[in-house]
C-alpha cells in the first residue's frame, strides 16, 4: 500500500508538471494547446532514447525539455496567423502526428512494443529505497519549476503576456512583440511539458504510444480549471484533486455490482466528471480565482497606453 500512495503522489508530481506548462501557454499566454500529451511524448521519447546511448539521465532530461521546447515555438511559428481556435485543433492534430510516428517508426520507437529498460537514477544503489526518493525528486523539480515560472510572471515578460491574452491588437498597437512573447511563452510551457515527459519515462522504464493518449490532455485541462486555470497553486493543487479522483474512482466503481472491466472505466469517467462538473458549479473560477493582476500595458500608461486592472476574462473554453 506504501509504494502504492508514492507512486500515486509521484504521478501527481508529474501532472503538476503539466499543469504548469499549460498555465504558462493558456492562462497566462491566452493560446489553447490541445496537444499537450505530444509534447509530453516528445521529451519521454527523447530522453528514452538519449540515454539508451550513453547520454547521462540529467542530460536526457534538458534533451528532451529543449526539444520539446523547440518543437513547440516551431508549431507556434507555423501557425502564427491563426486564431487562437485554429491553433488549438493543430496542436490536437500535432499530438496525434506525434503518436503515429511513434507507432510507425519502428527502427526508431520499436512501435507498438515501446521502450523497455529505460534508466532510472540509482535505482540499483536505493533498491527498496528509490521509489520515495524519486517522489521527493519530482516534488523538489515541480517546486522549483513553480518557483521559476511564478518570477518569471510576476517580471514585465508575465505582464506582457496577460497584455497579449486580454487583447493581442492592442497589445501590439502598445508596442508589444506579440509573436515574440508568443513563441517565448509556448516555449517555456512545452520544454515544462516535455521535462514532465522525460521524468515520466525514467519513473515507469518503459514507454509506449499507448502511454500517451489524447485523454491525459483532458486531465490537465480539468486539473488546471479545477485549480484556477491562471495561478500557479491551482495547477499544482488541481493536479492532486484530480489524480486523487482517479484514484478514488477506481475502488468506487469496483463496489458496484454487476459491471465487467469497461462499464468500471465508463463509471469511472462519469464520476470524475459528475464531481468536476459539482466543483465547478461551487468555484466558476476554480479553487483559485484570477488575481487582480496587472498587464504590461499598466505599466506603460504614462505613455499613453491602456491601464487595465480588472480581473483577466477567459477569451477561450475548451
Amino acid at each position: 500500500m506504501t509504494t502504492y500512495l508514492i507512486f500515486i503522489l509521484t504521478i501527481a508530481g508529474i501532472y503538476a508538471m503539466l499543469s504548469l506548462g499549460l498555465v504558462t501557454i493558456w492562462g497566462q499566454g491566452g493560446m489553447v494547446n490541445l496537444g499537450l500529451v505530444g509534447f509530453f511524448s516528445l521529451g519521454a521519447y527523447t530522453s528514452a532514447l538519449l540515454t539508451a546511448h550513453g547520454v547521462p539521465i540529467v542530460g536526457g532530461w534538458v534533451a528532451g525539455a529543449i526539444f520539446s521546447g523547440l518543437v513547440g515555438a516551431a508549431l507556434t511559428y507555423t501557425t502564427r496567423k491563426m486564431r487562437g481556435d485554429y491553433l488549438a485543433i493543430v496542436s490536437l492534430g500535432f499530438a496525434e502526428v506525434i503518436r503515429l510516428i511513434a507507432m510507425n517508426e519502428t527502427w526508431l520507437t520499436h512501435g507498438s512494443d515501446g521502450i523497455s529498460g529505460i534508466k532510472a537514477p540509482y535505482k540499483l544503489a536505493l533498491g527498496n529505497a528509490f521509489d520515495g526518493f524519486y517522489l521527493i525528486l519530482v516534488w523538489a523539480v515541480v517546486a522549483i519549476t513553480a518557483w521559476m515560472i511564478s518570477r518569471l510572471l510576476r517580471a514585465p515578460f508575465g505582464r506582457a503576456l496577460r497584455a497579449m491574452r486580454d487583447d493581442e491588437q492592442v497589445a501590439a498597437v502598445a508596442g508589444k512583440p506579440v509573436l515574440q512573447f508568443k513563441l517565448k511563452s509556448f516555449f517555456i510551457g512545452a520544454s515544462v511539458t516535455g521535462l514532465a515527459g522525460a521524468m515520466y519515462a525514467h519513473l515507469t522504464s518503459y514507454i509506449a504510444p499507448d502511454s500517451f493518449v489524447p485523454l491525459l490532455t483532458i486531465y490537465i485541462f480539468l486539473a488546471a480549471t479545477l485549480g484556477g486555470y491562471t495561478r500557479i497553486k491551482g495547477a499544482l493543487v488541481g493536479a492532486v484533486v484530480v489524480v486523487a479522483l482517479l484514484e478514488l474512482s477506481r475502488y468506487f466503481a469496483a463496489f458496484i455490482p454487476g459491471l465487467n472491466a469497461v462499464q468500471i472505466a465508463s463509471v469511472r469517467e462519469m464520476s470524475i466528471s459528475l464531481t468536476l462538473i459539482i466543483v465547478m458549479q461551487m468555484w466558476p473560477d476554480g479553487l483559485f480565482a484570477p488575481k487582480n493582476e496587472k498587464s504590461e500595458c499598466h505599466a506603460d500608461n504614462t505613455a499613453g497606453n491602456i491601464n487595465e486592472t480588472r480581473p483577466a476574462p477567459r477569451t477561450h473554453h475548451i
